[in-house]
């Protein structure tokens, strides 16, 4: 681009004024001319299939051919919301029910920008082995490997509740693994994700007997997981915003469509993650096949787009946490006496329609 514009400004210096204009009226319009804009945006945890369209962006240069130069790294001790909001990094992954916790501890300025998953992958699991357990009500009088929220223990109990037991459980913490929680039976039962976790489990064990929330009455979406920024941002840089998440709903759509060369691409982009590619591969079939990123017959016919927030079901499940928990506390501890409003932490304006 740079030769291009150097030979325009010899041309326009033999054209009469008229074309000089027109010439001139032509380069400033080309955002293409311009330094690329960078960002940063922060991962949710170590990288998997959740976070594969940005991956998937950057090798295929979608944020490139946007004007952006975008550094992905990785999560903070205080986690990628506190990052955006205190402008540590503009973009991260993040779901909407973590995004309301905080905003009703800080009242925090971040909105949710483009929402990958659209329906729960949650799952409650215990080992296959242990025959005492063949539906969530034997969950009760079981110990709980648990990450220590209220959320997780509403979820549980309304699960038992809904299944005919008393919703009464032990709880052990589960530590960073709970595969092993299990299998070394200091707990009975824990969560996972039906995408991740889920897989892990088929390829290699241990073998799990799983339920899933909708099954059991849990209401909305627990899991909508997506992009957030802050309302600063949005403000002051609006252009950037919308490049990148058009560039990031091209990755995520690029996955969709390409599962298989979409694993290879985040394996090789995040080698230090030592991701297995057959995993990732069947991950990826597992999102596909299972509508989480949205019903795949709508997606192919135009009627859905991948990244659309939705607040209609993640409200539902706001909504369950502040009947049913603790989990929506002000930064004194005090619980809220109404849920947080989806609608006012998120937006659709900036998602390619």
């Amino acid at each position: 681009m740079i030769n291009f514009r150097r030979i325009m400004v010899s041309i326009i210096a033999a054209l009469t004024s008229i074309m000089t204009i027109i010439g001139v009226a032509g380069c400033g319009s080309s955002s293409a001319s311009e330094d690329p804009t960078d960002v940063t945006f922060m991962l949710y945890w170590t990288p998997d299939t959740n976070h594969i369209g940005v991956y998937v962006a950057q090798n295929l240069g979608y944020y490139k051919d946007a004007g952006l130069n975008v550094n992905i790294v990785a999560v903070s001790q205080t986690g990628g919301e506190t990052a955006v909001d205190t402008g540590v990094a503009d973009f991260a992954l993040s779901t909407m029910t973590i995004l309301s916790q905080y905003d009703a501890k800080t009242h925090g300025d971040l909105k949710m920008v483009m929402q990958v998953q659209q329906k729960p992958s949650s799952i409650w699991c215990a080992l296959k082995s242990n025959a005492s357990i063949k539906s969530p009500k034997d969950f009760d009088g079981k110990t709980f490997a648990t990450a220590g929220s209220s959320e997780s223990d509403a979820v549980v109990k309304r699960m038992i509740q809904n299944d005919g037991g008393k919703g009464v459980f032990d709880k052990v913490t589960a530590g960073t693994n709970t595969f092993q929680t299990l299998t070394s039976g200091r707990a009975d039962f824990g969560g996972f994700y039906a995408t991740w976790e889920g897989v892990q489990a088929q390829l290699h064990g241990p073998a799990l007997n799983c339920f899933t929330e909708p099954d059991y009455g849990i209401p909305g979406n627990a899991d909508s997981i997506g992009v957030i920024t802050s309302e600063k941002m949005i403000k002051n840089h609006p252009q950037t915003v919308k490049k990148f998440v058009q560039a990031t709903q091209k990755g995520y759509q690029y996955a969709y469509d390409h599962p298989d060369d979409a694993s290879e691409i985040l394996v090789k982009e995040a080698p230090d993650a030592n991701l297995e590619l057959d995993m990732v591969k069947k991950s990826m079939h597992t999102i596909i096949d299972g509508d989480y990123w949205g019903d795949a017959n709508k997606i192919a016919d135009g009627t859905f787009t991948i990244g659309t927030v939705d607040t209609t079901q993640t409200q539902r499940y706001f909504d369950f946490l502040s009947d049913t928990s603790d989990t929506y506390v002000d930064a004194n501890g005090n619980k809220l006496k109404e849920a947080p409003k989806a609608a006012d932490m998120s937006t659709n304006e900036f998602v390619k329609q």
